[in-house]
Formats: structure tokens, sequence, C-alpha cells
């Protein structure tokens, strides 16, 4: 029964004493509250909640709504595109939860503000109390964007990633070419590397990701989604995975086609290396690197697509969930090591 309020120099309090029943009781300061506010006593209209989640209301608007006291519109300002790094500390003060830390994070002010480390951090500490693995990654990498954490709780991060699949997704999704630990490149990517450096010049995307992929930052990569797949907890950990995998050899797939099985993609993968025009040229020069440019190619199809056949309409989890995947995630993980292992 405090009425707490945000300073310059701090905070105020004052002391609530019903005179009634608690609920009419607090209508009523939520009503004063609103009408001085947004000069109407019905509290949080729904058409704001909705102007603000598409990014319809003005900075001075944003602000009107914090200070409503009310944490639907709190939430509501933390989703708005008008977020400042000010705005968000009110925010942030009003109502220090994880979803809107991870709201307020992908809004370029807050990470480039002062606002934006504080959250991070938070984020980082509250991962003891996530339940959800989806929840942990999306925590681990909107906290892992660049100049929100100092070296020290990044390294802290990556050994606790060590035990917990979630956390070390949430790196390869935030940070896929700047892992912790670097792998050296593939064995043979000096001899490779002669003989793709001119397509490189020429912009062959072919050559220019598979170089990548040989390189150590992609060798760490690869071997960081062989550890995840290798024994995931949830179906969203595997098809995240999977769409991060996608997103990092989209270069060679500009066509939306996922959705694809791994039968229908190691089918599309052998007339890729016969008719793409970079692909072929790759072969020109090192026709030994058939088997590599298919295994880039499947990759770049990721997707639920390779799971449907044998996890549609099922919730299984862990040890239950690998035994059904092994169909098609065997031959999947089997294309990563084609990449990870030298010729």
């Amino acid at each position: 029964m405090t009425l707490y309020g945000l300073l310059q120099d701090g905070e105020a309090t004052v002391k609530l004493n019903p005179t009634g029943r608690d609920e009419k009781y607090l209508k009523s300061v939520r009503g004063f509250l609103s009408e001085k506010a947004l000069g109407s006593p019905g509290g949080y209209p729904l058409y704001l909640q909705r102007w603000t989640r598409q990014g319809q209301m003005r900075q001075d608007s944003l602000e009107q709504l914090l200070l409503l006291g009310d944490p639907t519109a709190v939430f509501a300002v933390v989703c708005a595109g008008g977020l400042t790094d000010e705005l968000g500390r009110r925010a942030w003060w009003a109502a220090d939860e994880a979803e809107n830390a991870r709201c307020m994070l992908q809004t370029e002010a807050i990470v480039k503000g002062e606002t934006g480390k504080v959250l991070a951090k938070y984020l980082v500490d509250h991962l003891a109390f996530e339940t959800e693995t989806e929840t942990m990654v999306e925590s681990v990498r909107m906290a892992l964007q660049p100049g929100l954490l100092d070296e020290q709780l990044r390294n802290d991060l990556w050994k606790k990633a060590g035990r917990k699949t979630a956390y070390l997704l949430g790196f390869l999704a935030a940070t896929p070419d700047d892992l912790p630990e670097q792998q050296a490149a593939r064995a043979d990517y000096a001899h490779l590397s002669d003989q793709l450096v001119p397509l490189v010049a020429q912009e062959n995307r072919a050559a220019k990701l598979l170089l990548h992929l040989l390189s150590g930052k992609g060798q760490t990569f690869l071997m960081t989604a062989q550890k995840i797949l290798a024994k995931p907890p949830t179906q969203d950990i595997v098809n995240t995975t999977l769409d991060v995998i996608r997103y990092y050899c989209a270069a060679i797939r500009p066509e939306d086609d996922s959705g694809l099985t791994i039968e229908e993609l190691e089918a599309e993968a052998e007339h890729y290396i016969s008719n793409d025009v970079e692909a072929v040229a790759c072969l020109e020069r090192l026709p030994e690197l058939e088997k590599e440019l298919q295994a880039m190619r499947i990759l770049s199809g990721s997707s639920y697509g390779i799971l449907r056949p044998v996890l549609a309409g099922s919730t299984a989890l862990g040890s239950l969930m690998r035994k059904k995947l092994q169909p098609v995630m065997g031959p999947y993980q089997e294309q990563i090591s084609i990449l990870t292992r030298a010729c």
C-alpha cells in the first residue's frame, strides 16, 4: 500500500491509507494517475496498447504511459520503437522483469546506452531462475550483444555454457564468428585457400562461404553446433540450432525454399553442384570438394522441415526425442562432419 515515484535525484513514496475496500481504493488511485497523465480516468486504454506495440506512439506519449504506474502500460512502452535510453531507464525502474529487459535489448538506443549494460547483467544473473530453454537462449543472445558484458562476465557465462546447452546455443546465435576457445582452421585450409581465393575475388559465394566454414571461425561454429545437436534437451533447441545454421550459410541459398526434408535437401544438393555456376567453378579447381559443397548446400537449407517427418505432433523431450530424431539427424550431422574432416 505504497505509491512510488521516480525523481531526478531519487525516489518519492506516498503511503496509501484505504478508507474502504482495498480494490476500490486502488482503482481510484489508478484513475487519479491516469487522469493526470492522459487526461482520462479510464486507466490504460486498449487502443494505446495496440498502438505502442505497433510503434505508432510518439516519445511524449510513452513518457505519459509510464506515469500510469501500470505494468501493462510499462510493457507496451518497452516494446515501442521510439524507446530512448532515458525512457528505458525509467521503465526498468518501474518494472525490472526479465521479459521487459529482453524486449528493450531489441532497441538500438538501449543497447548503445547505459541502460543496456544494466539489463544485460540482470539477464545473466537471472538465468538461474529461468525454466524454459527458449527463454534461456534468448536471454543469453540478448545479453551477448557487443559492448554490454565485460570480459569477465562473458567468460563466466561461457564456462556455464559447458553444462547448459541452452546457454551454448545463445552464444552460437549471438556471436557465431566470435565464440570463445577458437579452433584451428581445417588441416587442409591453406592448400584449399590457394585455389579458392581467386574465385573469392570474383565474388563467388560458394567459394567464399566454403573458405569461411573451413577457417578457424567456421570450424569453431560447426563444432559448437555439433556439440549442441549431440544431446539437445528439447525440440526448441534443435529447431533453433537448425535456424542458426541456415542463417550462417544463407549466402548460397538466396531463394526461400526452407521446409525441405533431409532426403529432399540431399537430392537438391546433388543438382546444385552440377548446375550452379559458382559451385561448378569451385569443382573445376578442386574436384575433391564435391562432398563439402553438397554438405554446405544442405546446411543452408536447415529448417523444421528436417524434423517434421519424425516429430510432427510429438511432444517428446530428452532421450526419447533424440531417439526419434536419429533417422534424420544422423545424416544431417554427418554433413557437418564432412566439413570438419580434412580431405
